[in-house]
Protein backbone atom coordinates (compact mmCIF):
# COMPACT_ATOMS: atom_id res chain seq x y z
CA UNK A 1 0.00 0.00 0.00
CA UNK A 2 2.84 2.28 0.91
CA UNK A 3 4.51 1.54 -2.53
CA UNK A 4 0.91 2.95 -4.52
CA UNK A 5 0.78 5.62 -2.50
CA UNK A 6 4.32 6.40 -3.12
CA UNK A 7 3.57 5.98 -7.10
CA UNK A 8 0.49 7.90 -7.03
CA UNK A 9 2.20 11.15 -5.28
CA UNK A 10 5.26 10.92 -7.37
CA UNK A 11 3.34 10.43 -10.45
CA UNK A 12 3.57 13.73 -12.78
CA UNK A 13 1.00 12.87 -15.58
CA UNK A 14 -1.92 14.55 -14.06
CA UNK A 15 -0.05 18.16 -13.85
CA UNK A 16 1.03 17.39 -17.36
CA UNK A 17 -2.54 17.04 -18.35
CA UNK A 18 -3.39 20.46 -16.28
CA UNK A 19 -0.58 22.37 -17.78
CA UNK A 20 -1.87 20.74 -21.75
CA UNK A 21 -5.27 22.01 -20.65
CA UNK A 22 -4.65 25.40 -19.56
CA UNK A 23 -2.14 26.10 -22.67
CA UNK A 24 -5.12 24.63 -24.67
CA UNK A 25 -7.33 27.20 -22.72
CA UNK A 26 -5.18 30.14 -23.87
CA UNK A 27 -4.76 29.36 -27.18
CA UNK A 28 -8.59 28.68 -27.98
CA UNK A 29 -8.88 32.07 -26.24
CA UNK A 30 -6.95 33.75 -28.83
CA UNK A 31 -8.08 32.31 -31.73
CA UNK A 32 -11.69 33.26 -30.31
CA UNK A 33 -10.90 36.95 -29.63
CA UNK A 34 -9.04 36.61 -33.72
CA UNK A 35 -12.09 35.13 -35.00
CA UNK A 36 -14.64 37.78 -33.28
CA UNK A 37 -12.38 40.73 -34.32
CA UNK A 38 -12.57 39.21 -38.07
CA UNK A 39 -16.03 39.12 -38.20
CA UNK A 40 -16.33 42.60 -37.28
CA UNK A 41 -13.73 43.69 -39.63
CA UNK A 42 -15.32 41.77 -42.54
CA UNK A 43 -19.03 43.02 -41.60
CA UNK A 44 -17.88 46.78 -41.56
CA UNK A 45 -16.47 46.18 -45.40
CA UNK A 46 -19.53 44.62 -46.47
CA UNK A 47 -21.39 47.46 -45.05
CA UNK A 48 -19.05 49.79 -46.67
CA UNK A 49 -19.34 47.69 -50.01
CA UNK A 50 -23.20 47.84 -50.17
CA UNK A 51 -23.47 51.49 -49.69
CA UNK A 52 -21.15 52.03 -52.37
CA UNK A 53 -22.99 49.88 -54.76
CA UNK A 54 -26.17 51.11 -53.25
CA UNK A 55 -24.57 54.51 -54.88
CA UNK A 56 -25.10 56.42 -51.30
CA UNK A 57 -21.55 58.04 -50.54
CA UNK A 58 -20.17 57.24 -47.11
Amino acid sequence: MKKLLKTLRLDEAGAAAAEYALILAVVGGGIAVAALALGVSISGAMDRAAIIIGGVAA
